[in-house]
């Protein structure tokens, strides 16, 4: 008998035994269902949480000034809380421009930014929250900040110290509805300080950030904290500081931000190797998204590996039922013999009867887990994607099982005797 005849003597029984096959099918159909859902989602959460985070700069690394435990090698994750740098640890003007020169190729710009504090700005009875933050030039670029009017703060206004703003469109709204911002004072009040800044440019507020990923939710636009942009070098008068304890370095196309971020580090543990308290650290979102993507891969595969338990138990569900199936046809198995038919072809018979039952309960677990996966993955509002990698997996997990449990029963018809099969009753 030719394979495809087999297989359509297989579809045959299937369709003959619906009620038997389907049952037969349904540790399949649990299986593939559930390991094919739980990956679907755990694709679809990876993508969204990559497309998010890189939405931030996957060339970006931040450098940062860190403590040194007591060995003199750097605390990570926010440690050495108990010491407080000093004006000789930090990060000097010279240090960077000295690491320009030494990585010109890999450096696309540097963006600094210096912190004023929280404030309001109110024009008669209109009002809105901010936080003032001073930046550089290159924080437009590092940032993928777009703009809707006016310009960015420039060289010279850092060189000036001029005291001017680049303000987000939801408080243009809040402040001057459909009157031009650009020119226009601005009284900001911070805890400590009451200045005038005048607005040079107005960007697009994008609150897809982490805020927005976490849930993080505001209950009215008019109550919303936006940034203020103003020239570093004005940011620095205010806290009357110098030289920095942070900035971020937007590598240029094609640079591997990972080993970079090992070059910088390695670049300035010249500067801090006799300082024993503090030293230059660095992580970079490339690296971030690496290790997320990691670590909801080894989940999703790791729950999958325990929905998968199912399939053992529908693995022998074939067997059983292809024991009695066997058992049933006994005299058919006999005639069969008897007219010629060779042991391997008696053998192949019911294999492929016990491969397709499972490629069909396959096929229907994929449909459904693929359904299901798009149905969790919409109520956790991201945008669903199927795993082409555990469709492969399902139907080669399918077909091994057939081939597995369908082996004993199919090698059992093959060695009855065919005057036995044929007496018996």
């Amino acid at each position: 008998m030719r394979f495809f005849d087999n297989v359509l003597e297989a579809l045959s029984s299937i369709k003959n035994n619906k009620m038997r096959s389907v049952l037969t099918m349904l540790g399949i159909i649990i299986g593939i269902t559930a390991v094919i859902a739980i990956m679907t989602i755990g694709t679809s959460l990876q993508s969204y949480l990559v497309e998010t985070m890189s939405g931030f700069g996957i060339n970006n690394i931040t450098v940062t000034l860190q403590a040194k435990n007591s060995e003199g090698s750097m605390f990570r994750g926010g440690g050495g809380a108990f010491k407080y740098y000093q004006q000789k640890d930090k990060i000097t003007e010279e240090m960077l421009e000295a690491l320009v020169d030494t990585y010109p190729d890999e450096i696309k710009a540097l963006s600094i930014t210096e912190g004023i504090g929280q404030g309001q700005t109110v024009k008669g009875e209109d009002y809105a929250n901010l936080n003032l933050m001073g930046v550089n030039p290159d924080y437009l670029l590092a940032n993928n900040i777009t703009m809707l009017q006016g310009r960015f703060i420039a060289e010279d206004d850092e060189a000036a110290r001029r005291r001017l703003a680049v303000v987000s469109d939801k408080l243009v709204d809040n402040m001057f509805g459909g009157e031009n911002p650009i020119g226009q004072e601005l009284v900001i009040r911070t805890q400590d300080h009451i200045d005038i800044y005048t607005i040079v440019g107005v960007y697009e507020f994008d609150g897809g950030g982490f805020g927005a990923f976490m849930g993080v939710s505001t209950s009215s636009e008019y109550d919303l904290t936006t940034e203020v942009y103003v020239p570093l070098s004005v940011a620095q008068k205010v806290n009357n500081s110098r030289d920095y304890v942070q900035f971020t370095i937007l590598t240029e196309t094609g640079v591997n931000s990972t080993e970079f971020s090992k070059k910088v580090e390695s670049f300035f543990s010249v500067y801090y190797a006799r300082n024993d308290d503090w030293g230059v650290g660095t992580f970079s979102m490339e690296s971030i998204v690496e290790e997320v993507t990691s670590m909801l891969s080894t989940m999703a595969l790791a729950i999958a590996g325990i929905a998968a338990i199912s399939l053992l138990v529908g693995g022998i569900g074939v067997m059983n039922i292809m024991m009695v199936s066997i058992t049933e046809r006994t005299r058919e198995i006999g005639t069969r013999k008897a007219i010629g038919a060779t042991n391997g072809e008696i053998r192949t018979q019911f294999i492929v009867e016990a491969v397709v039952i499972c490629l069909v309960g396959g096929a229907i677990g994929i449909v459904l887990g693929i359904a299901l996966g798009a149905f969790g993955a919409s109520l956790l509002d991201f945008p669903a994607q199927a795993s082409p990698s555990s469709i492969v997996l399902a139907v080669g997990v399918s077909t091994a099982i057939g081939i597995f449990f369908g082996y004993y029963p199919a090698n059992k018809a093959a060695k009855m005797d065919p005057i036995d099969a044929l007496r018996y009753e």
